[in-house]
């Protein structure tokens, strides 16, 4: 089912995989190597969720259709991020460094992410068998 996606929007993809392993990889390790202190479990949460992601992004450069989920997962997590954070930070007549970032972001998945595919794939498509 490759050649339903142009090989553009392949190569968007493997963009999008590639700054998810580059940016968000070189943070965490930056921050794993320079931390003073054991982190809380909370932070300790969200650095391993990042390596995931930076890990799992590695093979997305080379399998762009097979790990599509990290995407929308990358969509999903930054838009909840703006809708139950940033919309009560600026409520309340505050803001975070994060915002521009996660727009940014938001914005280069949804122009990467093959939506045909994805609703043919993801929503169309029979689930798995449950027994």
């Amino acid at each position: 089912m490759d050649e339903e996606v142009s090989v553009l929007r392949l190569n968007g993809l493997r963009c999008m995989y590639l700054i998810n392993c580059a940016l968000v990889g070189s943070g965490v390790l930056l921050s794993l190597v320079h931390r003073q202190k054991v982190w809380d479990p909370l932070p300790g949460v969200a650095f391993s969720f990042w390596a995931a992601l930076a890990g799992l992004s590695a093979l997305g450069i080379r399998f762009p259709l097979a790990m599509l989920p990290i995407i929308f997962m990358q969509l999903f997590y930054k838009t909840f991020w703006m809708l139950a954070v940033y919309l009560p930070l600026r409520a309340a007549g505050r803001s975070s460094d994060l915002t521009l970032g996660f727009l940014i972001g938001i914005a280069l998945d949804i122009i990467v992410i093959p939506w045909t595919y994805g609703l043919a794939h993801y929503i169309k498509k029979p689930g798995d068998r449950w027994r």
